[in-house]
Parts: C-alpha cells; sequence; structure tokens
C-alpha cells in the first residue's frame, strides 16, 4: 500500500500546483492506488473540516488563496490609471487579495462595475498580491438585495428588508460566504429561479447584526450604494494638504467674521458679518459679507479627490453619522472655518438698502481667521437679551447688525413672497449606545432665518454674477407646479372651505394666499402638506429656468462646498470669471456640465431617499415598544391599498391598510384621493383627525402598522368592524347566486 502523504505535504502541493487540486490529481503526484484512496480521501476530508482546504466542486483549494480562474469586479482606476479588481470568490479570513488587471492590446476596454472572468497568477514583491488576464466580460451590474439571512437544510434564505420588496432569494450552500443566521447580508443574483420559484442569490457582503443600535445608517448606505469609504489614494491625495497662505489673496483676518451653526456642528463652512452702510448714497443700507470655505483651492479638477467628490456628489447625514463628500483632513480640517485659525475662504461684500433691495456686490478670494464659532441658540438668547459669555463681548460689533440687515432682507423677503410653508422638522436625539432616546421638533429661531437670508443672497448674487460674465455654471431650478398637481392642491383646498384661485399665471404668493387661510384652522397641517406634495424637486441644470418655491429668477448654490458639489462646481466658476487662480472651471468639466447636473441630482435624491429610509427605521425601532397603545395623528395619504397617517408625536408615517379597515368594500378615488365604504359611506380623506392602534413596528424595514379606531374624534360606523372581508369577496346573500352562475359554466 502506497503511503499517504501528510497533511504538510498535501498543503505545500496544492500550493506549488494551483491547476491541479483534484483528488485525482493529488493521487497520481504521490502514486496513491486502488484502496489506498479512501485513506486520502479521509485526509482531504480532515483539511477541509480545519478549514485549511475548501471543496470546490472536485477540487480543494486553501480558501486563502484564489483559485486560478477566477470571477472579478473591475475597480475605478487609481491614481495612476492602473485598473484593479476585487475577487468575487474569496473566502479567506483575512482581507480581499489586491488584483492588478494585465491588459492586451485585443482586449476591450473595461469599466468600474464590469463583472469578468479572468486567470489569475501570484506575485512576489508587490503591492498586490496577483495579476488577472481577462478571459471574457461576464455581464455588468446583477440585481442586489440587502436583507436578513436565514439559515436553512439546503442553505439559506434571505429576508429582504425594503419595505416594498416581498419576495425571499434562496442561497446555496456554497454560496453563503461564512453568514450566520439571523446576519444582515448583502447579496446579488446567481441564477434564474429555482423550482420554488424563488431567485437564486450568493451572498457577497456580511454587515453583522441587524438589531444592532448603530446599524440602521449602515443599511441605508449599502441599500441605497452611498460610497462610506474613501479610496487610499483620496486618503493621500488629502494628507499632503497644507494650509493656504495669502499669497493671491485679500487679508480679511481683521473682519469680524464668526460661523454660526446647529450646536453639535463638526464643520463650518460658511462665515458672516453685517455693519451699517457708509456710502452716503445708501442712508440706513447695510453691508453683508459671507465667506465661504475655499474647497476651490484644495480639490482641483482631475484629481483623485476630485473624482471622489464628484462620485459622491454630497454629504449625506445620518442621526449617528455622516458619510462626507470630503476626507476628513479637507472637510473637519483645513476646509472648516474653526475659531481663531487662519483659513482660505471666497467672500462675497453685498450692499442692501434699508429694505433689503441689494444695490452692489464684489467678490474676493481671500484668507481669513473666524472670530467665534457659535450656535443658533446663543446667538438668539443673545439677541434677546440673554448674551453668554462667548456672545456678550460681540454684541455691539457683531449680533446687533447682524440682526439689523436680516430685518432689511426681511423686508425684502416679504415683498417677493418666497413659498411659506410651515412644517416642522424632526430631530432624532441617540444616547451614547446609539439607542433612539427621543423623538424631538426643532425649534425654528430667528437666528436660522438670518443665516438663510444670508445665504440666499450669496447664492443669488453668485448665480447674477457669472450670468454677466458669462460663464458657464450649474443653476439651481425648481420648476413651477405640474397643472394637474395645481388642480389637485384646488380641490383638497375646496374641500376644506378654502380658494386656490384659477384662471391666472400662478405665483408663490398665491400659495401663501392659501396657506394663510387655512393657518390656524384645523385644515392647517392638510394644506401645508398637500401644497408641498404638489411641488415639483429641485434640481441642477446648466440652464437657467429659475427657482419657483423662492420666487427667484436666477439661482446657483454657493454657500457649502464641503458637502456639495454644485458649490464646488460654482466656486470653480468663480475664480475663473475673476480670474483668481488657475484651479477654475476647466475646459473639459464645462463640457460634461450637463452629465454633472444629472450625476449630482441624482445622488441628492438618493441622500434624501437613504436619510428619509433611516429616520423611518429609527421611528419604527422608537415606538417597538409601544405596539398596542392608541396614537393620534392625521392621514397624509391615500392609496388603493390603505390610509398613511402621520403621527402627532413623533411624526412618523404607518399605514392603515384597507384589509382591517371594516367588513364592507372600499372604493379609491383617485382624483378626490379619498377611501370611500360601500355600505356605510364612510369616507376617509387626507387630512382627517385619527386615533388609532399601533399593531406592528418592524425596525429592520421602518414599517408601521395601524389599526383605525376613531375618525374625526368619532367611532366606526356599524360594519366598518375589524374583520372587514376580503376585497372582492361577495357580500351575504349573494353566495347562492354565484354558486348557480358557477353552475351555468
Amino acid at each position: 500500500m502506497a503511503r499517504i502523504p501528510g497533511k504538510d505535504e498535501i498543503l505545500a502541493w496544492i500550493s506549488d500546483n494551483p491547476t491541479q487540486t483534484s483528488k485525482r490529481d493529488i493521487a497520481k503526484a504521490f502514486g496513491i492506488k486502488g484502496a489506498a484512496r479512501i485513506e486520502l480521501k479521509k485526509v482531504l476530508k480532515e483539511l477541509e473540516a480545519e478549514g485549511h482546504l475548501q471543496k470546490r466542486r472536485k477540487t480543494y483549494r486553501d480558501p486563502e488563496k484564489l483559485p486560478p480562474v477566477s470571477v472579478l469586479q473591475v475597480l475605478p482606476p487609481n491614481r495612476d490609471g492602473d485598473l484593479f479588481a476585487r475577487p468575487l470568490e474569496w473566502k479567506g479570513e483575512g482581507p480581499e487579495p489586491a488584483i492588478l488587471l494585465v491588459a492586451r492590446a485585443s482586449d476591450p476596454a473595461l469599466g468600474e462595475g464590469d463583472r469578468i472572468l479572468a486567470r489569475l497568477t501570484e506575485t512576489k514583491g508587490e503591492d498586490h498580491a496577483y495579476e488577472g488576464r481577462l478571459i471574457r466580460r461576464i455581464g455588468t451590474n446583477p440585481k442586489r438585495v440587502l436583507g436578513v439571512f436565514r439559515r436553512t437544510a439546503e442553505g439559506g434564505r434571505i429576508v429582504p428588508i425594503d419595505k416594498g420588496v416581498a419576495r425571499e432569494w434562496r442561497v446555496a450552500t456554497d454560496a453563503m460566504y461564512g453568514a450566520q443566521d439571523g446576519e444582515l447580508v448583502e447579496a446579488e443574483q446567481s441564477g434564474p429561479k429555482d423550482r420554488l420559484g424563488l431567485p437564486r442569490a450568493r451572498i457577497v457582503t456580511r454587515l453583522g447584526d441587524p438589531s444592532a443600535p448603530r446599524a440602521v445608517s449602515l443599511i441605508a448606505i449599502h441599500q441605497h450604494g452611498i460610497p462610506d469609504e474613501f479610496p487610499d489614494d483620496v486618503i493621500a491625495e488629502a494628507d499632503t494638504m497644507k494650509p493656504a497662505d495669502l499669497a493671491g489673496r485679500r487679508d480679511l483676518r481683521d473682519l469680524p467674521l464668526i460661523t454660526i451653526d446647529p450646536a453639535d456642528a463638526r464643520d463650518h463652512d460658511d462665515a458672516c458679518w453685517a455693519h451699517a452702510d457708509d456710502d452716503p448714497k445708501n442712508p440706513g443700507g447695510h453691508v453683508i459679507w459671507v465667506a465661504i470655505a475655499d474647497v476651490a483651492h484644495y480639490v482641483r479638477p482631475g484629481t483623485a479627490l476630485d473624482r471622489e467628490a464628484r462620485k459622491r456628489g454630497n454629504s449625506t447625514y445620518f442621526p449617528d453619522r455622516v458619510v462626507p463628500m470630503l476626507p476628513d483632513r479637507l472637510s473637519g480640517d483645513l476646509c472648516s472655518l474653526h475659531e481663531g485659525v487662519e483659513r482660505a475662504c471666497l467672500a462675497v461684500r453685498m450692499q442692501v438698502t434699508e429694505s433689503g433691495e441689494k444695490i452692489g456686490h464684489r467678490f474676493e478670494r481671500g484668507l481669513m481667521k473666524s472670530l467665534a464659532s457659535l450656535n443658533y441658540e446663543e446667538v438668539q438668547a443673545a439677541e434677546d437679551g440673554a448674551p453668554n459669555d462667548a456672545c456678550a463681548p460681540l454684541m455691539d460689533e457683531v449680533v446687533t447688525p447682524l440682526y439689523a440687515a436680516y430685518r432689511a432682507l426681511a423686508k425684502a423677503r416679504e415683498k417677493r413672497q418666497p413659498l411659506d410653508l410651515d412644517l416642522p422638522e424632526r430631530r432624532i436625539v441617540l444616547d451614547d449606545a446609539g439607542t433612539v432616546r427621543s423623538v424631538d421638533f426643532k425649534d425654528r429661531l430667528d437666528a436660522h432665518r438670518m443665516i438663510e437670508e444670508f445665504m440666499i443672497l450669496a447664492n443669488v448674487v453668485a448665480a447674477e454674477e457669472l450670468t454677466r460674465k458669462k460663464t458657464p455654471l450649474l443653476f439651481r431650478v425648481h420648476e413651477e407646479p405640474a397643472p394637474e398637481k395645481l388642480d389637485a392642491l384646488r380641490e383638497t383646498a375646496q374641500s376644506a372651505g378654502l380658494v386656490l384661485a384659477k384662471g391666472q399665471v400662478l405665483q408663490t404668493r398665491h400659495l401663501n394666499a392659501l396657506l394663510a387661510q387655512a393657518e390656524g384652522t384645523d385644515h392647517d397641517e392638510l394644506i401645508n402638506l398637500s401644497t408641498l406634495r404638489s411641488m415639483t424637486q429641485a434640481y441642477y441644470s446648466p440652464d437657467n429656468l429659475g427657482h419657483f418655491g423662492l420666487a427667484l429668477r436666477a439661482y446657483a448654490h454657493f454657500t457649502s462646498p464641503i458637502r456639495r458639489y454644485a458649490d464646488l462646481v460654482v466656486h470653480r466658476a468663480l475664480v475663473a470669471a475673476h480670474d483668481m487662480g488657475k484651479d477654475g472651471l476647466a475646459a473639459d468639466e464645462i463640457e460634461r456640465l450637463d452629465d454633472t447636473a444629472q450625476h449630482i441630482s441624482d445622488t441628492e435624491r438618493r441622500s434624501m431617499t437613504a436619510e428619509r429610509d433611516t429616520t423611518d427605521r429609527y421611528l419604527a425601532a422608537f415606538l417597538s415598544e409601544r405596539v398596542g397603545t392608541e396614537l393620534t395623528g392625521r392621514i397624509s395619504g391615500i392609496a388603493r391599498f390603505g390610509a398613511f397617517v402621520k403621527l402627532d408625536e413623533t411624526g412618523a408615517d404607518g399605514l392603515i391598510p384597507i384589509r382591517s379597515i371594516g367588513r364592507e368594500f372600499f372604493h379609491f378615488d383617485r382624483e378626490k384621493q379619498t377611501l370611500m365604504g360601500s355600505d356605510t359611506g364612510l369616507e376617509i380623506g387626507i387630512g382627517q383627525r385619527v386615533t388609532v392602534r399601533l399593531t406592528e413596528a418592524v425596525p429592520v424595514t421602518g414599517g408601521l402598522m395601524l389599526e383605525l379606531m376613531e375618525l374625526e374624534d368619532r367611532k366606526l360606523p356599524s360594519g366598518a368592524g375589524r374583520s372587514r372581508r376580503k376585497s372582492g369577496v361577495p357580500r351575504r346573500g349573494s353566495g347562492k347566486k354565484r354558486k348557480v352562475t358557477r353552475k351555468r359554466r
């Protein structure tokens, strides 16, 4: 009987011969024949159980190494233009090995996200573990799902966490990627439906315990594909940056500019100061300075930092974390206008009249030093007569002049009549462990309105200046509502006994008049919500189509380049228009402004959706301990399948399924946005007050299910009970006729 090789010998052979790893190859290499093969099989099984080898069909391989032919996903080029790929079949416990793609002249061009089959060769002494040569492209962007993995005897299933996806996915044993039961995973479709009608999936990422408090935002990040890790070359580039000096800049360090932000702000990208205008031609007028972090100085076109910033489009804000557009070296340091620190800025000096009309402006590329970093609450308290130690020394020179300038701008705003919606903003407060401590509604102070007015004016001036200079830029566009949405709003107003005039060119003042009619009545929230729903969504465009909501002819985003790529584009345009440096808007950037506008409009919507989904999940977690309790709210939406309710206490949105409302059939009126009971005539419509019972709260999806108890402070009429028949089932007494009909068929 041939000698059975030791485990170390077998592992060494497999390492040296990665293409000859079947049991037959190993037996042949060691001269093992006949019955001795049974002993060899036992040794291989032991190596597999110990984790040293992994069986792959009929071959064995080291799980810490990749097979010689592997499926890869192409990554974006690095700063040197080299193309790398990540292995989609990595089973090791360590980090994924780096794979450099070596292209032949005959190979097709590959791009980020492409999935390829490649032949791999191990490398020694390089910063990458393998070199890969293309065999063939096998498709891109397979369908993905985020869900909770549930183990079964045949592998497992993935229960999607998206409220809109009900179908599960099946995972084979060899596609589990080591996932544990109950773990949050990301998977991609790996084949057609199986015999049970479920799509087959392969787990590609394990994300841990979905019930962990800080997993909530992580779910949204992965679900919506928000990049949350900076590539090494981007971090390396940011780390080389040094503070800007005075060269080529105006010295603004003596101006008493201050930053006013939320108390928990980590970065400060805008500062302001105002004073009475000493120009005799402008009696009672004001000069307002707005200084913005000079991000364009650090993030130059064509660099790794620029590519990553454009890819992200904007920062995304969650209750427990921020996914920034720029690395912390810039967003939290060099581009943050910290108190007492010299910082590069792009500033605008604006002259306004006593009534708030702008009569002049000029832009400066400067070096500033913030006199103080204050928050909204302490600035407002100072204006109200209770300054703290930080504000007291600044009252005469800074705080009082700022509010004087604001009151002038408020007059101009009143004349302009931008849309004046009153919709409270929620604030989710977390404890140190990341669980929800409370859900508050943010106070809206004059300090908030003051900074908002200063920033709006600066944005308007940037758009006007670049238009005057005939320099390409990105406008912030908000088009007027579509006619059909206005008709729906008008019907809602009429049902509430209010009037929205028809037959005239719509202006924001007409909508404000409607909002004023509703203010203080039972229909206040209804009209505010309905007006908001009638609006179109704002977006970015190289073409100026105006901003309906703000009642402005031209508007751009200039004031937040740390967190919005659109503002960085506008900064570069201003630099180019005023010949302030060599880091202005480049020719190739101008050529792709349309693409950039579309892309960053999409990333903005992506972030908004992710932020909303995260809020929903936190609220569901907060309310999960109150299942069975009664809550009050207002109908906020109507659909064929039920009614949506916005709860008073938290602002959370829940669903009353139509199947739970009563024993009768409900007719859905799309135009009137109502549900009406066919027997009782019970009508459910937007804006009605309700008392509901919370029946289900699912933190992993953010879903809330409600049961209707009272409508407009009245109990439901008889016939609208809880054991409602299913839609389409005949009422009592019709069954006999239905049976006869069936017999005739």
